[in-house]
């Protein structure tokens, strides 16, 4: 896999989030499979190699995929989803430029990790200590996200924990396409080449 394909595979991880968000803040339902891919990716944060982070099946990131090759190509106004994607991305941009949070970051993911291991990663308890992290640090930074919905759906419990573990996971994806080059005016500048190397990827997989 090279850096193109892997940088486009992080992207949708993003949207994949954004997506999972607004379903949850409007509706309380989610895609099984786009949640537990998710979460599976922020309670390994040290996979062995790149397609781990996604259980090596692409289709794991399918949601996430189509929803980059729809936007990316005629991003209607107004696109919650879109939104979030973007505001993921500059919460994850702050969060790089303050060491000691991603520090904590990363020994608080650790453990989780462990406590993963034991009850199974998408536990209610796994997913209230990804909530709490996220709401322990990237929560405090100046910049924070919206999230739009239902007022009363997003009282019930455990629903604030759950769109907050996955807004910690698109943080986590947003940081991976970093790692693989990413910047942020690729998105505008650059979205047709994104786009073709999705469509590219949706086509081996069928």
């Amino acid at each position: 896999m090279n850096r193109d394909q892997r940088q486009a595979l992080a992207l949708a991880g993003v949207f994949q989030a954004a997506v999972v968000v607004d379903e949850l803040a409007r509706t309380g339902r989610y895609d099984t499979r786009a949640w537990e891919t998710l979460i599976k990716a922020t309670v390994d944060p040290r996979p062995d190699q790149f397609a781990d982070i996604y259980g090596d099946d692409l289709a794991n990131l399918g949601v996430g995929m189509n929803a980059a090759r729809k936007l990316l190509d005629h991003p209607p106004a107004g696109s919650q989803v879109m939104r979030y994607m973007l505001s993921i991305q500059l919460l994850a941009t702050r969060a790089r430029k303050d060491p000691a949070l991603m520090s904590q970051l990363g020994e608080r993911l650790e453990r989780i990790q462990q406590q993963a291991h034991h009850l199974g990663p998408t536990h209610d308890n796994v997913v209230l200590a990804l909530g709490e992290l996220y709401s322990d640090t990237l929560s405090t930074l100046r910049y924070r996200i919206v999230v739009k919905g239902d007022p009363e759906l997003l009282k019930t419990p455990h629903m604030a924990e759950r769109v907050r573990a996955v807004l910690l996971s698109g943080v986590r994806f947003s940081l991976l396409w970093r790692q693989q080059g990413g910047h942020r005016w690729q998105i505008l500048l650059t979205r047709k080449r994104i786009k073709q190397t999705l469509d590219e990827l949706r086509s081996s997989m069928e």
